[in-house]
């Protein structure tokens, strides 16, 4: 990549609301940057950026309601939709039919690439949790997707070897952008008043690739197809299905293109999931269970309340315990009843070809996980590693045979009410060793994530933003509800400094490493006395902002 040239910043020149572009400018980037596309996402913040900040202050009043001891439960006025049985989403669209096996990964060209000659059905395209948001991964992440989508892409490494796609059929391209929590600080957005704010991550994501693909995609058979991350509320599902309605009008294809996979990854949306699917219905194809936000979602809504909500090591909260079991039982159900496809989630456990044991444990952990997915009635599920596709393809095969989706197993014998969704409990101790490998996992990911990795192998596991997130919001919660090891050892910030300490005296440094700066990124997000809602946000303010 050539060196950054600097220029002044691209901006609208029509009075009113305009898109300031303060990023440097590479090669390549003034593609991407079309006047177009910046006309486009002024138009974007202009009609929807105060609504998204409004769901984002909903967002703050209900964690602090939960914090507060006021469960989650089926709300009572929209108690109407999940009455109505006679609504059904759009469903499908051309490319999305058969989804039983999707790979998931960042946009950089060699995962591009890779991704796309996996055969995998459906490749996600993450510009979200496994893509670390450097301006050089915002940007050069939709080059990747803008030359993959015409046939252009190619790839040369640094040791010399060349990448091509070579696949006859490339998987469905589902783009998943950044969630309505995160800034785009290299943009700026100037409303009709003056005011100055950082541009939504969301927006500019959504609106760059939708800009410049749509139209390319539908030529190809396909379509402009998203899965929406973070979700909270079918409020916030209203605010996407009006952003889609209004893309397909501003470039003029039929209403309902779009389609939209909702990540059903955080405890409140887990009660309002008819309601997310109603909201989203002419643009809807389905449901992911995101399964490691969602233990996220539920170790930062009660971790101030008390022991009974506090969750063992987080190798034993696995997808059967009761509440994770509870959460994908009624996913399927919602699903199906509305004519959407049930999507499972990513195991962590991957290969290592250096090591056959290893690998042999990996493929053994993903076909029981992928086999219960499809027995309990998922259409489709999610690999991150190339060499898991045949282990779960084999088990969804076994299901479906040569039926595409099973969307019309009902699951009428599911029956999960408010209190199974809460119930937390697992019977498990905190293990020495437990805190050992969040400390670990989460200082060695937050380093890899500062360098512009967002998806790291770490210890035979795939580990991206979510998962770090468990780790270090589980240290919070252990310090602060005044938890021990099983072996008696008391869980304080003074027993977790030394492990620190025994991170960083084991780690293999380097010129250039960040790990210094990642224990700092930890200590803030997981010794601190006020919890901060992502461990993102703040790393990414302090470390990952390039100016001209």
């Amino acid at each position: 990549m050539s060196t950054p040239t600097v220029t002044a910043p691209i901006q609208t020149t029509q009075p009113g609301p305009a898109i300031d572009v303060t990023g440097p400018l590479r090669d390549r980037y003034d593609e991407i940057l079309t006047p177009e596309a910046i006309a486009f996402l002024t138009e974007l913040h202009h009609r929807f950026a105060s609504r998204r900040h409004d769901r984002l202050a909903d967002r703050m009043r209900r964690r602090f309601e939960i914090g507060n001891g006021h469960d989650p439960r089926f709300r009572e006025d929209t108690a109407h939709i999940r009455q109505d049985a006679e609504w059904r989403v759009a469903g499908a669209g051309p490319g999305l039919e058969d989804r039983r096996v999707e790979i998931t990964g960042p946009t950089d060209p060699k995962m591009t690439i890779n991704a796309l000659n996996s055969g995998a059905r459906v490749w996600l395209a993450d510009q979200e949790d496994a893509t670390s948001p450097t301006w050089k991964n915002v940007i050069e992440g939709q080059l990747s997707l803008r030359d993959a989508i015409r046939g252009e892409l190619s790839f040369t490494s640094p040791e010399g070897k060349e990448y091509r796609v070579t696949a006859e059929r490339t998987p469905t391209i589902v783009m998943r952008p950044r969630g309505w929590h995160l800034p785009e600080k290299h943009i700026s957005f100037v409303d009709r008043a003056g005011r100055r704010t950082s541009a939504s991550g969301s927006l500019v994501d959504f609106g760059l690739y939708f800009l410049h693909n749509a139209q390319a995609l539908i030529a190809d058979g396909r379509g402009p197809y998203f899965y929406i991350a973070k979700i909270e509320s079918s409020e916030e599902a209203k605010l996407w299905d009006d952003v889609f309605s209004f893309s397909e009008e501003y470039i003029g294809i039929p209403h309902g293109t779009i389609r939209a996979t909702v990540l059903i990854e955080t405890l409140p949306a887990a009660f309002e999931m008819d309601e997310i699917l109603f909201e989203l219905r002419d643009h809807c194809a389905g449901l992911n269970a995101g399964r490691w936000d969602y233990i996220f979602s539920i170790i930062k809504n009660y971790r101030g309340r008390g022991a009974r909500f506090v969750l063992p090591d987080r190798s034993e909260v696995t997808m059967t315990v009761p509440f994770m079991r509870a959460y994908t039982e009624l996913l399927v159900q919602t699903c199906h009843k509305r004519g959407a496809f049930a999507i499972g989630g990513m195991s962590a456990s991957i290969p290592n070809r250096r090591d056959p044991e290893a690998t042999a444990r990996a493929i053994e952990k993903v076909a029981a996980d992928k086999k219960r997915e499809a027995g309990d009635g998922f259409d489709g599920t999610w690999v991150a590693h190339p060499d898991l596709i045949p282990t779960a393809l084999a088990e969804f095969d076994a299901v479906l045979g040569d039926r595409p989706n099973q969307v019309d197993r009902q699951r009428d014998d599911v029956h999960v009410e408010a209190a199974d969704l809460l119930d937390l409990h697992i019977g498990r101790p905190i293990t020495a060793q437990g805190v050992r490998d969040n400390v670990s996992v989460a200082i060695r990911y937050i380093e890899a994530w500062l360098r512009g990795l967002g998806a790291v192998a770490i210890d035979n596991l795939m580990e991206d933003a979510a998962t770090a997130e468990i780790s270090r919001s589980q240290v919070w919660q252990w310090i602060h509800q005044d938890r021990s090891t099983q072996d008696g050892t008391a869980i304080t910030v003074e027993y977790v400094e030394e492990l620190i300490t025994q991170v960083l005296a084991r780690a293999t440094r380097s010129a250039g490493d960040r790990f210094d700066d990642a224990a700092d990124v930890f200590r803030e997000v997981a010794l601190q006395e006020e919890f901060p809602t992502f461990l993102t946000l703040g790393a990414y303010s302090r470390h990952l902002i390039e100016n001209d």
